[in-house]
């Protein structure tokens, strides 16, 4: 089976976002599971794809809002407002559809597509109908969105987050109609879509390759640290609960570090935070932190950086939402979402760390289980895309 797998960001074996190192996951799964995998969509400006020989390029593009000028954030919502698309859709409309289609027919023969998230797949909806679907669905966008306008302060942010909203609505909608399966990466979420007893969706337990912590090496630098793109709406909801909840909570001796890239609105409203900005190696990072707090409070999908800290075997304190879609959470992860009992809960494991306790563990089960369960989920979807692939052949 050819599956051409469409992408906003292909994979260049740099992942710096969650979304790139789950594409990486769905991609090797799919390999795994015996298909043959092109993948088309865009890289980061001065990036390459880290499979070349089949992946094919559509050019470079840079759709991150925090290192957009004011005029291009302009130039993309009047775009949007003039085609009725989405924002995020209209970011990924630098070529016409034509050279779009053009670079589809370039593949030569292939047996469907996997529509990987809604930008790419919105911003030319209409050239899919010629072959069988899977859609993987990273997130219930419009309800994310939905929850960043609920969110926001100013009549304008509302209302634009409140567009977006209606028109990921729809277009969520259609694709999961479409599709012969529909791939999720949270269980909650195929409820969410509605797809709830369909037959026809199934949640990925996903994986991201991090290696375990290595204890002896293992150099606490740091009392508890953050790291994640917190100009991502849902990022930024939860880190700001953590900060004006949690945070004044803790023992007035522990260090609260945020690294990764920070909104200069956050770092002058909390003086006393250390914001490192972009550090060398996001391994390192929280392999030097005594505990790791998994802050989640908007948003859906599964949290990346939860997977992440779990193969790590790190210690962590975590909201019910960081660890919604994940069937066995470790021992040394504490879940609550009371800002007094999860601050409680960070308190007591720095102290420990600090008096010498390993409250590190073996990360290898973890990823064992759900590299397991990931395949077997993938296998659902890939036999029911064969079975009208085999249909459509005996009809021919």
């Amino acid at each position: 089976m050819h599956l051409l797998f469409v992408t906003s960001i292909v994979p260049d074996g740099k992942p710096t976002t969650g979304y790139e190192i789950a594409n990486k996951a769905i991609v090797d799964g799919l390999a795994r599971a015996g298909a043959r995998v092109t993948v088309l969509g865009f890289v980061w400006p001065g990036s390459q794809p880290l499979d070349p020989g089949n992946t094919i390029v559509l050019g470079e593009v840079d759709v991150r809002n925090d290192t957009a000028n004011l005029s291009q954030k302009l130039r993309w919502l009047g775009k949007a407002v003039l085609s009725g698309l989405t924002v995020s859709s209209v970011k990924l409309r630098v070529i016409t559809r034509e050279k779009f289609q053009a670079a589809i027919a370039a593949v030569g023969p292939f047996d469907a597509y996997v529509l990987n998230g809604v930008p790419l797949a919105g911003a030319f909806e209409d050239c899919f109908a010629d072959k069988p679907q899977i859609f993987v669905a990273h997130n219930v966008e419009h309800r994310s969105a939905r929850e960043n306008a609920d969110a926001a302060t100013g009549a304008v942010q509302k209302y634009l987050f409140s567009r977006e909203s209606r028109l990921l609505s729809g277009l969520e909608q259609r694709l999961c109609r479409a599709a012969s399966f529909v791939f999720t990466l949270a269980d909650d979420d195929i409820e969410a879509l509605g797809l709830a007893g369909s037959g026809r969706a199934a949640a990925l337990p996903l994986v991201t390759g991090t290696a375990p912590a290595n204890k002896e090496g293992r150099k606490i630098e740091r009392d508890i640290g953050l790291i994640g793109t917190w100009t991502w709406q849902p990022n930024r909801i939860g880190l700001e609960w953590f900060l004006r909840h949690v945070a004044p909570k803790l023992d007035k001796s522990i260090r609260v570090t945020v690294a990764g890239s920070t909104p200069a609105g956050l770092k002058a409203a909390w003086p006393g935070v250390t914001f490192a900005g972009r550090v060398p190696d996001a391994t390192d990072f929280v392999c030097g932190c005594a505990v790791i707090p998994l802050i989640s409070r908007a948003g859906s999908g599964v949290q990346l950086k939860t997977i992440e800290t779990f193969e790590l075997g790190l210690p962590s304190v975590a909201t019910a939402l960081s660890v919604r879609g994940i069937a066995d959470v470790p021992d040394n992860c504490v879940v609550a979402d009371d800002p007094v009992d999860f601050a409680k809960a960070v308190n007591a494991m720095v102290a420990r760390v600090r008096a010498g306790e390993d409250l590190t563990q073996p990360g290898d089960a973890f990823r064992t289980a759900q590299l397991a369960r990931f395949d077997e989920q993938l296998r659902l979807g890939l036999e029911r895309l064969e079975t009208q692939l085999s249909s459509g052949r005996a009809a021919a």
